[in-house]
């Protein structure tokens, strides 16, 4: 398997390189994601993405002690969740995710969600710029911020995320909120880029393009995102198809193709909704 492409992380300490197809281990139980990550490093992975919510760290971290590939080569992500936000719980909300993942450096930790009702989100990410600033994190970002969240992120602290990873497949395309992004230098990564499997990877539009490509469906929408400069976090606990995930770099979509999918977009989520979602 060919290396995965890189895109550029804009951080005060300089740039930061991100693979562009990340290895998603939500859902996966702690004694399932040894194996699953395992697979995924093999298969030539080396974005992992976890969060203290998921219950999996301390699988990722065993997998990554046991890999043959070297720490450095390994971009690890994880995040805090809404009932560990404030300034001081962050700070220890982050001690004790590296502890479960036997991490001396992260590269890149996140807000799980803006939780706008509990209002602390503006005091943690001003603990994610401490913990940056020590050197104990590489790059810093968010999850499920909508634009108004980043702009008063940047209002009250002067400084965009370097990220933010939102719910984004064919039936949810966030097109605006890309625009806002790009014109900020701020990374979209896309979760649930599969649409957890729900009605996406039947339509048959998707169908028709992979039937053209000798390819699966899943495949054509990892391709999409690819296409779009998004980086994509596909899970799965098959090894075969986390090899057949990753294969999707070598898939070039068609204008025409890109096109017809830009008509699938209809607002639908597999998640909460950014806007509302406060659940601790």
């Amino acid at each position: 398997m060919p290396p995965v492409s890189t895109t550029t992380l804009t951080t005060p300490t300089g740039p930061v390189a991100l693979p562009t197809i990340g290895f998603g281990t939500w859902q996966v139980p702690d004694d399932e994601v040894v194996p699953a990550v395992l697979a995924a490093l093999d298969a030539g992975y080396r974005h992992i993405d976890t969060a203290a919510l998921y219950g999996n760290e301390a699988g990722v971290g065993r997998a990554l002690a046991g890999s043959d590939v070297p720490r450095d080569d390994v971009f690890v992500t994880t995040k805090v969740w809404n009932s560990d936000q404030g300034f001081d719980e962050t700070l220890r909300a982050f001690d004790a995710s590296m502890g479960r993942l036997a991490l001396d450096v992260l590269d890149l930790y996140l807000i799980h969600w803006p939780a706008p009702g509990n209002d602390r989100y503006v005091d943690t990410w001003r603990a994610l710029g401490r913990l940056r600033d020590d050197g104990r994190v590489r790059a810093i970002g968010v999850c499920n911020f909508q634009a108004e969240h980043l702009q008063r992120l940047h209002d009250e602290t002067g400084e965009w995320p370097s990220i933010n990873q939102v719910e984004l497949h064919p039936y949810l395309q966030q097109s605006p909120l890309r625009a806002f992004h790009a014109q900020r230098d701020i990374v979209t990564e896309s979760w649930s880029p599969l649409a957890s499997g729900k009605r996406v990877l039947d339509d048959p539009v998707i169908d028709e393009i992979a039937r053209a490509h000798g390819a699966t469906p899943a495949q054509v929408v990892i391709a999409w995102h690819l296409a779009l400069d998004l980086v994509v976090l596909p899970k799965s606990v098959t090894p075969s198809r986390i090899v057949e995930n990753l294969a999707a770099a070598d898939l070039e979509l068609t204008g025409d193709e890109l096109a017809a999918i830009a008509t699938l977009d209809r607002g639908f989520r597999t998640g909460p909704d950014p806007e509302e979602f406060n659940g601790a």
